[in-house]
């Protein structure tokens, strides 16, 4: 296994979260602005995981929203590195839904993510040494 291929193993990150009805909107389900926060908080701690650098987010991309979200439901977020470049990296989130009280879970929503890492002076740098 590459030095690449270990990082994006380790640096893979898992968010779990209940859905309450403080979060849904006049249909009970998941905003699709919270899930696109969620996925980018997400996203953010895998690649700076990855990279152990200062990233920022420079663009969301295809992001598919499959079943809606229902209150009182469980989600896992799953952050994984999926291309690396110079000085940026793509970062793929699925979010899975749980029933609380039924076994099973389902994905929901998918989406990429690309951070470019920046060095003190705002510029970017290498994502990787």
């Amino acid at each position: 296994m590459t030095s690449i291929e270990a990082k994006i193993n380790t640096s893979e990150t898992r968010i779990f979260k209940a859905i309450f009805p403080n979060t849904t909107n006049h249909y009970n389900t998941l905003f699709g602005g919270t899930a696109l926060q969620l996925m980018d908080e997400a996203s953010f701690i895998c690649a700076t995981r990855f990279s152990r650098k200062k990233v920022v987010t420079i663009s969301s991309d295809k992001v598919d929203f499959e079943k809606p979200i229902p209150a009182g439901t469980i989600v896992e977020l799953v952050a994984r590195v999926h291309k690396v470049g110079n000085t940026s990296c793509v970062v793929k989130v699925d979010i899975f839904i749980e029933r609380m009280y039924k076994e099973g879970r389902e994905q929901a929503i998918t989406g990429l993510f690309t951070f470019v890492a920046l060095g003190d002076d705002k510029k970017p740098i290498p994502i990787l040494d």
